[in-house]
């Protein structure tokens, strides 16, 4: 009789009813692994604050920030910084991102970290660029939005 209703419409596996949340998270702290932090309610100024941490125990250097209120919609600030070799921009990026889930429970959006000459991550309020030196000079992003000496002048 029970093979007549495997192929019935509407008819499952008891496990398919069954919904266990507890036992895939139980077997991930089994074997070690790093498990997320609670999502954290963090002001723009605090996650900035956690980003240029990570960035410098990373040793990212020239570090900029950029204060894109009023500016721009894409976030609150802008982070622009170098790393040595394709290598440690990759490493910069994906460290960053694993810092931010773990302490924060923020998870962050990143592209380009494969090749490692200009990774993205976002992180919703703040953006971060981490390039190579030579692929930073070519783009240039912060003169895009670093004020320039008219508008210092002007304000």
């Amino acid at each position: 009789m029970q093979a007549q209703h495997r192929g019935a419409v509407g008819v499952h596996p008891k496990e398919d009813y069954v919904l266990s949340l507890n036992t895939g998270a139980q077997r991930t702290v089994d074997r070690g692994a790093p498990v997320m932090a609670a999502p954290k309610d963090v002001t723009s100024d605090e996650l900035l604050a956690h980003i240029m941490q990570s960035l410098e125990d990373d040793k990212a250097e020239d570090i900029v920030q950029i204060d894109l209120r009023g500016k721009s919609s894409i976030g609150d600030y802008m982070v622009i910084c170098s790393g040595r070799s394709t290598r440690q921009v990759s490493a910069i990026a994906e460290k960053l991102a694993d810092k931010l889930k773990q302490e924060l429970g923020r998870l962050s959006k990143i592209e380009g970290k494969n090749t490692g000459d200009w990774v993205l991550i976002d992180t919703g309020d703040i953006i971060v660029h981490v390039f190579r030196p030579e692929v930073r000079e070519f783009y240039q992003l912060e003169k895009m939005w670093l004020p320039t000496m008219a508008d210092t002048a002007l304000s």
